[in-house]
C-alpha cells in the first residue's frame, strides 16, 4: 500500500527510549507510556460527525476493556477521562456513548454479534493474544479498539474498517468542499 512500509523485527522496544518536552521542562520516559493507546481517532470522529451530521450520519460509540484493558474505567469515570486525560485538553466527543460492554467473546454485545456477522473480518492477524481479554477468540471478531462500522439509513451495514483506519478522508472526498481538518493529538 502506497505510504506504508512494514517494519523489521528488532531487538528492544521503544520503552527503552526517553525524550525531552519541546520546551525542555521534563524528560518523558517512553517506559511510563507503556500499556497507553494514542487517541487520535476521537478528534477524528468528532470531525466527521460535525461534517456529515447535516447528511444523517451518526457516530456511536462503545466502550470496551478487552483490548489491553485500555478502558479500565468504571462508567462514571470514562467521560472526564477523555476530558482530562487521554486525549484531554477539554476534550467532549460530539456524539454518544453507550454502557462499557464486550465486543467480542461469550459475552459480547448481541449488536456487535450481528454487525460481525454481517460484515466479513478486517484481516486475519488479532494481536497479541496476551493483549486480548475473551474467548473464544474467532477470526471474525473486533481486531482493537475504534474499529468502525458503516451501517446505511436502511439500517443494514455497510462496510467495516480495520481499527487504524482514517474514515474521514474516503468519505470526506466525496463532499465537494470539504477541507479535511488538522489535529495536534498530544
Amino acid at each position: 500500500t502506497a505510504g506504508t512500509t512494514r517494519c523489521e523485527l528488532t531487538d528492544g522496544t521503544i520503552y527503552n527510549y526517553h525524550a525531552k518536552t519541546l520546551n525542555e521542562s521534563y524528560t518523558v520516559n517512553f517506559s511510563d507510556l507503556k500499556g497507553r493507546s494514542y487517541t487520535f481517532q476521537y478528534a477524528e470522529l468528532n470531525a466527521l460527525h460535525e461534517q456529515m451530521k447535516p447528511l444523517g450520519l451518526t457516530i456511536l460509540g462503545f466502550p470496551c476493556n478487552q483490548f489491553g484493558k485500555q478502558e479500565p474505567g468504571q462508567p462514571h469515570e470514562i467521560l472526564p477521562g477523555l476530558k482530562h486525560v487521554r486525549p484531554g485538553n477539554g476534550f467532549v466527543p460530539n456524539f454518544p456513548l453507550f454502557e462499557k460492554g464486550d465486543v467480542n467473546g461469550k459475552d459480547e454485545q448481541e449488536v456487535f454479534t450481528f454487525l460481525k456477522s454481517s460484515c466479513p473480518p478486517v484481516g486475519d492477524l488479532l494481536g497479541d493474544p496476551a493483549r486480548l481479554f475473551w474467548g473464544p477468540i474467532k477470526l471474525s471478531d473486533i481486531k482493537w479498539n475504534f474499529e468502525k462500522f458503516l451501517v446505511g439509513p436502511d439500517g443494514k451495514p455497510v462496510m467495516r474498517w480495520h481499527p487504524i483506519s482514517h474514515v474521514l478522508l474516503p468519505i470526506a472526498k466525496k463532499e465537494k468542499g470539504y477541507k479535511p481538518r488538522k489535529y495536534n493529538c498530544q
